[in-house]
């Protein structure tokens, strides 16, 4: 009876530890090879069911890392992408392979601007022969789960299922012609994420009073100093600790979390949270690699 009892208890606690929604850091990090900060990703947790956004290096790590339900390799089956740039990207060939060894049998679904679809099928070439040789081999590998499904967005809704509803949102982000944020709506949280971007109204616009907004910050301290022309590069791409207090002072949103942050020199982490809390006096957090919020 005692048995019984207990494995009820068990059973009754695994499912309250994955009832409603996660955010969970996979990387906050930028291009710079910081061992505490792999590249960028987050995972948005939905009763146990991961999407995710951005596919920076060591993701696949970082999720079995993470202890998380739902985060274990084979269950890694969608993912959302801001932009191209590398250190958001350099992770595709893990999600697209490591979760297939590890027995994902679904093909992977991308989502992302255009290009995307170029990109997976060129990462996918390059990996032909490791392939052929997992799948026709003594490895006996599945014929499905390194597959990779790739759409490429505009903006509005671009996923929706019984847990979860993605819109992206178009953002500024130097010149790229494509570039987006993502609102995930679920049964009981509305999340924000910027990607990389300069200071857009789509984040107010699309947040308005949202229950969490992630968003990327740079510290001004410094900055000017690094090289010649850096100053003008960061207006171009990206958002300054006082511009995201500003952006979030009219969003409004219940939580605001710092991911994907640049710091030079002798500016640090505290840096940007001093510079944003002289605009911004509302709840804010900076996130490391596997919190979760």
């Amino acid at each position: 009876m005692r048995l019984v009892c207990l494995g009820l208890l068990i059973a009754l606690l695994s499912t309250i530890s994955i009832a409603g929604t996660q955010i969970v850091f996979l990387g906050t990090g930028m291009p710079r090879p910081d061992p505490e900060r792999s590249g960028p990703a987050v995972a948005i947790v939905v009763d146990g069911t991961p999407y995710l956004v951005d596919i920076g290096t060591g993701i696949v790590r970082r999720a079995s890392q993470s202890g998380i339900k739902g985060l274990e390799p084979p269950n890694l089956t969608r993912a959302f992408v801001t932009h191209l740039h590398s250190d958001h990207t350099l992770g595709f060939a893990d999600l697209m392979l490591t979760p297939w060894i590890m027995g994902r049998t679904a093909p992977l679904e991308v989502y992302g601007p255009a290009g995307i679809a170029d990109m997976s099928a060129h990462v996918l070439a390059a990996y032909k022969e490791d392939i052929a040789i997992r799948v026709n081999g003594l490895e006996h590998g599945n014929a499905t789960g390194y597959r990779v499904n790739a759409y490429e967005i505009k903006p509005g809704l671009v996923y929706e299922d019984p847990k979860v509803k993605v819109t992206a949102l178009l953002v500024r982000h130097g010149s790229w012609p494509q570039a987006f944020g993502y609102r995930f709506d679920t049964p009981d949280r509305s999340i924000v994420l910027s990607g990389d971007t300069a200071p857009t109204p789509s984040i107010v616009e699309n947040c308005a009073g949202c229950d969490v907004l992630i968003h990327e910050a740079y510290a001004k301290a410094g900055s000017a100093l690094r090289r010649p022309g850096w100053s003008e590069y960061l207006a171009s791409f990206h958002t300054s600790a006082a511009e995201l207090g500003e952006i979030a002072a009219k969003a409004k949103p219940k939580l605001l979390i710092l991911y994907h942050q640049m710091y030079w020199g002798s500016s640090t982490e505290q840096t940007i949270l001093d510079e944003l809390r002289q605009v911004y006096k509302g709840p804010v957090v900076s996130a490391k690699d596997l919190d979760v919020r």
